[in-house]
């Protein structure tokens, strides 16, 4: 077996000495891999400012600035050294510092001490760094039963985990007792993956349902259990009714117990409308967690991140850190969630007026936030052939999975809703 790199030895000695569980928590390859500070990017940073640098590997014009096509630098108002230059692959020191700040702002009753967020190439890719450093092959992941298939391909054919299914809804809301009984089923690593709001339904819990999901991932750390909880917040702070949490099960978990490592797995990607610029965040929360662990899980963040994709894109990064900054981004903001919640709304309209003519056809799922709703076919009904006839005869698009087909109402004019709804009605009843 290859003995690991001193680096990596020098990091994993800082995390089992403040906080053993993380350790444990890490894969083979979590505990292998570091950042590789003594190298070509130390000899780099040890060089900048100098007059003469030959360290770096880009091409510079005569004047210093990074060489470049007019026919791209004309296009963009943005400061050379900001866009086409490398980005750390830690990411922009002033982004990540401001995401930080977001996250706190957007959920107020944080008050642990969490990781600096390390920039990934948006949402896919900070699952993808969590497999790299907390999923060994056999490693058994807990999902809901209704879950993004991306996940199959990110921790199962990627990094050689199974998936664990609990049933999602139980009437109007979680099956808790499903979640439960899948908790416990798992080994003493314990890895829960949880996206709200949920892909594919759209659905949040209540305050109440994530208060019970906390005690009961609380309870297995009590319990001597090393608990992992994934926050796949890609949808986070769409929420449209009252009494569903409106703040990330990350922030109850931050500081929830020694034994647990809750992840944070975000991005301005859904948030802030900006999906072809792949910004994403992972950040750590565990009560206790030091300054020294934090800097250490970041450390081989960064380190993963540089083994696979170098950095993220430092023209994006500088975008998405400018449009935080702008003066009128929260009025902005706002005025787009009230779009989305207006056409939600819409929804919920059409399928109350007309649910009584539709329960021959389907019936909808739970929902009540983020870009998705379901509805579930009507026995003996199948989705794909739904879809198919949707394409052929009513110019009409559709998500079909099983006999559930997904609506993203994200997508849809507000005036188009209910003539959509019309549309797979008919199609059903063909």
């Amino acid at each position: 077996m290859r003995s690991l790199d001193p680096q990596a030895e020098s990091l994993n000695d800082r995390i089992h000495r403040d906080n053993p569980a993380i350790y444990d928590l890490l894969s083979a390859k979590g505990k292998a891999v570091y950042f590789p500070h003594l190298g070509i990017v130390k000899q780099s940073a040890d060089a900048r400012g100098k007059a003469i640098d030959a360290t770096i590997g880009i091409a510079v014009e005569d004047d210093g600035t990074p060489m470049r096509f007019h026919a791209i630098a004309d296009r963009l108002r943005v400061d050379p050294k900001q866009s086409f230059t490398y980005a750390s692959s830690y990411g922009k020191p002033e982004l990540r510092k401001k995401w930080q700040e977001m996250i706190r702002a957007k959920n107020p009753s944080m008050k642990a001490t969490v990781s600096l967020p390390v920039v990934s190439h948006a949402l896919t890719h900070g699952l993808s760094l969590a497999g790299y450093l907390f999923v060994d092959p056999g490693d058994v992941i807990l999902v809901p039963d209704m879950y993004w298939e991306n996940y199959d391909l990110l921790f199962g054919l990627a990094y050689g985990a199974k998936l664990s299914f609990f049933n999602t809804f139980k009437g109007q809301g979680l099956d808790l007792d499903a979640f439960e009984k899948g908790l416990k089923a798992l080994g003493p690593k314990k890895i829960v993956l949880l996206t709200f709001p949920n892909n594919p339904t759209g659905y949040t819990p209540t305050e109440a349902e994530q208060e019970h999901m906390v005690r009961l991932l609380t309870a297995e750390a009590e319990a001597g259990h090393r608990v992992l909880v994934l926050a796949d917040d890609a949808y986070f702070g769409l929420v449209y009714e009252s009494g569903v949490a409106r703040e990330s099960i990350f922030a109850r978990l931050a500081d929830g117990h020694e034994n647990l490592l809750a992840v944070k797995i975000d991005g301005a990607t859904k948030e802030d409308y900006v999906w072809g610029f792949r910004v994403g965040f992972v950040t750590y929360g565990s009560r206790g967690i030091t300054a020294a662990t934090c800097s250490a899980l970041e450390d081989k963040t960064a380190g993963a991140l540089r083994g696979s994709i170098s950095n993220a894109s430092h023209l994006s990064q500088t975008l998405v850190f400018e449009g935080f900054s702008a003066p009128d981004y929260d009025t902005v903001k706002k005025e787009k969630y009230e779009i989305l919640k207006n056409r939600y709304q819409r929804v919920k309209a059409v399928l109350a007026a007309n649910g009584k003519r539709y329960a021959d056809a389907f019936t909808p799922l739970p929902f009540n936030s983020g870009y998705f709703m379901c509805v579930k076919l009507a026995e003996g009904l199948s989705a794909e052939a739904v879809r198919q006839t949707l394409l052929a005869k009513y110019d009409t698009g559709v998500i079909a999975l099983g006999r559930l087909i997904r609506v993203a109402f994200s997508a849809v004019p507000e005036g188009k809703i209910e003539p959509l709804f019309e549309n797979i009605y008919k199609a059903c009843r063909e």
